[in-house]
Order: structure tokens, then C-alpha cells, then sequence
């Protein structure tokens, strides 16, 4: 299982539900019943929304995790722009349902850690990976193979959120960042992996396995 000392409600969160809770109970009090209801809705959307259960972690050696929740919009052969190579890029877009914390998809050490910023378009579409504002983790395996994992903001998130730097080691499925209200990750492998999802595939942080290197 997965450790994080935070489960079922991301920290990232707590500021945001306690907001909400207390308009809420407000509303309740000196509001119309349709507007307390409302207010109430919104605190559970805020309450959904930053839910981050712990995962069990695979164990099959050499798996590539999935680094979050979603739908997978693009498996395809392209360049990766950090290392300058030819890659293959698997990517994960998030909408605001699905839970927002980035897990590590391998065991790793973080070599590099780059940070641009850029657009908030919608994050389904193929140049977000480009063009958004967006955070890359170069992590490098035990055995020598690079990976790399993309925050993508999207067309509401206007927060991206690292919390590892170079010289870091990193165990999949580990939690190592977050993203606010809808995203992607891109995941940049080697052409030698294999690929174990399709376009269209709902994944789970942690619990699918995208590739095998």
C-alpha cells in the first residue's frame, strides 16, 4: 500500500473544503433553502475533488504506473522534447472528477526537474502538451532507463504543484505532486517499452500499469 500521511483528503484541499464548508453552514443559517443547497453542493464537488485514497502498488518489475487518474488520450511515437530523443508518449487527461495527486510511475532517481510556463487551453487537446503551462520530472531507473512525467495544466487548473527536486529518489506510486481542477501527465518512455494501454482506456494513480520497460 502505498504510505502518505494524508489519506482520503488531499492537504492540498484543506484550505479550499474549509472555505466551502463554512459558506455552507452560513447559507444554511441566513440563506434561502435553494441557496444553502447549492452551497452545499459545491463543498461536496470541493470534498470529491480532493480526495486522494492510498493505492496498492504493483510489484511486477519493470512496470511503468500509471502517474493518475483519467482517460487515455494519446499513445503515440514522438520526440521528447527533455532528453532530446525519440520517445514514446502515453498520456493521461484528468477532468475535475477524477482524483488529482501525481504518483511516480517508476522506481527512481529525479535527475532533473524542469518547469515552463505557457497556456491554460484545454488539456485533450494534443498541443496542451506543448503550449500549456506545464512541469517535467527526468527520472532515471536502477537499471539505466529514462522516464519522464509531464504535469500538464489544463484549461481550469491554473496550479501546478512539484514537490521533488534534482537528486530525489523516488518509489512508484509514490505522491509527488498536484494538479487543480482538470489536467494531464504526459509519460515519456523508450521506444523499447511496452505499451499496455489504448486511447480511451479509464485509468487509476498507481493501480494500472501503462507500459512494461
Amino acid at each position: 500500500m502505498n504510505s502518505y500521511p494524508h489519506p482520503i483528503i488531499a492537504r492540498e484541499g484543506w484550505p479550499f473544503l474549509a472555505v466551502a464548508v463554512v459558506i455552507a453552514v452560513l447559507a444554511s443559517a441566513f440563506m434561502p433553502v435553494i441557496l444553502s443547497f447549492l452551497a452545499w453542493i459545491i463543498a461536496l464537488f470541493v470534498l470529491q475533488f480532493f480526495r486522494d485514497p492510498a493505492r496498492e502498488v504493483p510489484q511486477q518489475a519493470g512496470a511503468v504506473l500509471s502517474p493518475a487518474d483519467g482517460r487515455i488520450v494519446k499513445v503515440e511515437r514522438t520526440r521528447d522534447e527533455y532528453l532530446q530523443r525519440d520517445a514514446i508518449k502515453v498520456s493521461v487527461f484528468m477532468n475535475v472528477f477524477n482524483v488529482h495527486s501525481n504518483r511516480s510511475p517508476v522506481d527512481g532517481a529525479v535527475q532533473q526537474v524542469w518547469y515552463n510556463p505557457g497556456k491554460f487551453i484545454n488539456a485533450d487537446l494534443d498541443k496542451a502538451s506543448t503550449e500549456n503551462e506545464r512541469n517535467a520530472v527526468w527520472l532515471k531507473t536502477a537499471d539505466g532507463q529514462d522516464v519522464t512525467s509531464v504535469q500538464v495544466a489544463g484549461l481550469i487548473a491554473r496550479r501546478i504543484l512539484c514537490y521533488v527536486k534534482e537528486g530525489d529518489v523516488l518509489t512508484r506510486g509514490q505522491r509527488y505532486g498536484f494538479i487543480r481542477f482538470g489536467s494531464r501527465v504526459d509519460v515519456y518512455l523508450p521506444l523499447t517499452s511496452s505499451v499496455k494501454v489504448a486511447i480511451g482506456d479509464k485509468v487509476s494513480a498507481t493501480t494500472t500499469i501503462l507500459a512494461q520497460l
